[in-house]
């Protein structure tokens, strides 16, 4: 109800959008603006040094992907896991994880990790809440960031990676293609297709030019598009429609 009597509805994305016409048709859809989430491009900015990533045991002499995220079903973890068994055997793989959702999908999760490490080296898994600054180091490191989600309204982890120059390999769901350029900032995948996942993935693996050439794009790409400065200014711009309707409407 009190969506259907609001003045204005500001959606993250263009796909939540849809969700919100699909679960409140009688919403009028002019009343509907789509303003995305916006990150700190001072907060998330590529970090040369190694002292974080050397401390967590990450070998800077081979490349890496990264996962930062909670543990649910909605971050489709378990299909990460699936898709890094045919990851290159040079590539190694951190995750900046905390604890699971749920006990089962814990056990899940710690079963699919403890066979990954009987097939390769170079899992590393993160289960405490690292700082910002600490988190734009591992990103700014990586081939590649990677989002398995099955859905999300927005993915703005996926634009902090980007602020860290690096590429993205994502999930084709929710607002992620909003965000993620395919082909310029990164690649798109289907969701829960870990075939999909891992060839994306080792494209980038085995290209680091093009890795790095994603990674610029996409840090040019945050910082024009989805910086706070940027959000703000359409926010504001928003209200004042808004509030210009109002007195128009007052004033009749």
């Amino acid at each position: 109800m009190g969506l259907e009597c609001a003045d204005r509805i500001i959606a993250v994305s263009k796909g939540m959008a849809a969700d919100v016409r699909d679960a409140y048709p009688l919403v009028d859809p002019s009343r509907l603006k789509v303003i995305y989430n916006g990150i700190n491009p001072e907060a998330y900015r590529p970090d040369p040094a190694t002292d974080v990533i050397d401390s967590l045991g990450i070998d800077s002499s081979r490349p890496y992907i990264a996962f930062v995220g909670r543990v649910t079903r909605q971050k489709g973890l378990p299909v990460l896991l699936e898709a890094a068994a045919s990851l290159r055997p040079e590539a190694q793989l951190v995750l900046l994880a905390g604890a699971a959702d749920t006990p089962d999908l814990g056990a899940e999760v710690d079963r699919l990790i403890a066979t990954l490490r009987e097939q390769r080296s170079g899992i590393i898994v993160v289960d405490e809440m690292l700082p910002r600054p600490s988190v734009a180091q591992v990103l700014s490191h990586a081939r590649a960031f990677v989002c398995p989600s099955v859905y999300e309204p927005l993915g703005i982890v996926n634009l902090e990676a980007m602020a860290c120059e690096t590429a993205v390999v994502a999930s084709a769901v929710g607002g992620i293609p909003e965000v993620v350029d395919h082909g310029r900032t990164g690649l798109l995948v289907p969701p829960s297709d870990p075939a999909a996942l891992a060839a994306a993935l080792n494209r980038l693996i085995d290209d680091p030019g093009l890795a790095r050439q994603m990674g610029i794009a996409g840090r040019e790409r945050a910082v024009a598009e989805f910086s706070w400065r940027a959000i703000a200014e359409q926010t504001v711009a928003l209200y004042e429609d808004l509030l210009t309707s109002t007195r128009k409407v007052t004033n009749q």
